[in-house]
């Protein structure tokens, strides 16, 4: 039967925004949130060669960050649709296709719209699709000519970061340098070269302009001395060379500092509800590693996650807290723990703590994971921490 409509089925719907941003709440028949999905399943469709276009199911998970682009994150359900590829039809036209065996599938994507009156562009987007008969297929789109939001911090922004403190240092009339703190936000765009659009925070040093000229390992950075945002426009030529650069800073006041506890914790572990999406990955790792280095018999999957923290450093580190039940699935029957392997409500449960570090631009994921039944008993580490050395003294530039 032909489709009158498509049925859009959300069943989720998040606002998990990074510090800084504009929080906005939007709801299934949000117009921009249905065209971002739209969009982003006729990418996916236009780059298949053969087969059947896929049609959208339910819309599970969105959430949207709006500064000066929006950028839309959302998670959706395909299903086989009737219409080949090649015919030409956009997928609403499609109906599902009638069979009890159809492919099927979930996909994440990134959909960015510079403004209001724009059409969307797909940043990214992995799709995986398991198909009537035969193993999962997994697919990647990235837009490099698209505005990219960085959530951490990449070796190829420290150019643009010494350019900005250096320029910084030479306009201000402030008798000490300053360093760089942390990087609060940053968003790329590939063109002939690269765009960046980068704020940060700045803080004062021990290192005075009268005895040095430019920031060494010596300038440390002062305890109570002042601090400030900045933001940034860069573009780095081909070359690797900063062509152009804008800069807009604002220096706080003591007072302004002391009352603002976002600034008076940069990089401290923030904690983050137990469902973020951020944390699917971080927990698969865990389970993994979990896996390998016990010896049970029985593969083990995470039961309850009963809390987690996020920590912003080069990459991101988390903090998980869970328990993690015996399932049904042995490995000697089993190559590896899957979705359909059952908890065990008879097996065995441990108490499970799991430190996470990730560097994705990089592909770097290194789970540290671990557990003891929650009947052991277990001795509370005791740490060191050494005599703190005295700050705040100015180096010479002999020392």
């Amino acid at each position: 039967m032909k489709l009158i409509a498509i049925l859009f089925l959300c069943t989720r719907l998040l606002t998990s925004l990074a510090q800084g941003d504009q929080q906005q709440e939007f709801v299934c028949s949000d117009e921009d949130l249905l065209n971002a999905v739209d969009a982003a399943l006729t990418k996916y469709n236009d780059g298949s060669k053969s087969g059947n276009q896929f049609v959208l199911y339910r819309i599970t998970e969105g959430n949207r960050t709006e500064e000066e682009s929006v950028f839309y994150s959302v998670k959706y359900e395909v299903k086989e649709g009737d219409c080949p590829v090649q015919s030409g039809k956009p997928w609403k036209e499609c109906d599902y296709k009638e069979s009890e065996q159809v492919a099927t599938g979930e996909c994440m994507a990134t959909i960015g719209k510079r403004h209001r009156d724009w059409d969307f562009s797909v940043t990214t987007q992995t799709c995986h699709i398991t198909p009537a008969e035969g193993p999962v297929v997994t697919s990647e789109y990235e837009c490099h000519g698209c505005v990219h939001p960085i959530t951490t911090v990449p070796h190829d922004l420290d150019p643009v970061l010494r350019h900005a403190i250096q320029h910084f240092n030479n306009h201000t009339n402030h008798f000490h340098l300053f360093a760089v703190k942390e990087v609060e936000r940053a968003q790329r765009q590939m063109v002939s070269g690269w765009n960046y659009e980068v704020t940060y925070l700045i803080e004062q040093t021990n290192c005075s302009k009268e005895n040095f000229k430019v920031l060494t390992p010596e300038c440390k950075a002062l305890p109570n001395g002042d601090t400030g945002e900045c933001t940034d426009l860069a573009y780095m030529d081909p070359r690797l060379r900063i062509a152009s650069f804008s800069q807009k800073c604002e220096l706080f006041s003591e007072k302004d500092f002391l009352l603002s506890p976002k600034l008076n914790c940069r990089g401290c572990p923030e904690e983050i509800p137990v469902d973020h999406p951020d944390l699917k990955r971080a927990l698969s790792h865990s389970i993994t590693k979990l896996n390998a280095e016990n010896n049970a018999t029985f593969y083990f999957k995470i039961d309850i996650v009963h809390r987690a923290t996020s920590q912003l450093v080069a990459g991101t580190i988390y903090f998980i807290e869970f328990t993690a039940r015996e399932t049904t699935c042995s490995k000697e029957s089993n190559k590896e723990l899957t979705e359909s392997c059952e908890t065990n409500k008879l097996g065995e449960t441990l108490r499970c703590t799991a430190d996470v570090y990730e560097r994705p631009w990089e592909n770097i994921i290194e789970p540290t994971v671990k557990c003891y039944s929650p009947g052991e008993k277990q001795l509370r580490p005791c740490v060191f921490k050494g005599r703190p050395q005295d700050a705040g003294a100015e180096p010479t530039s002999e020392s």
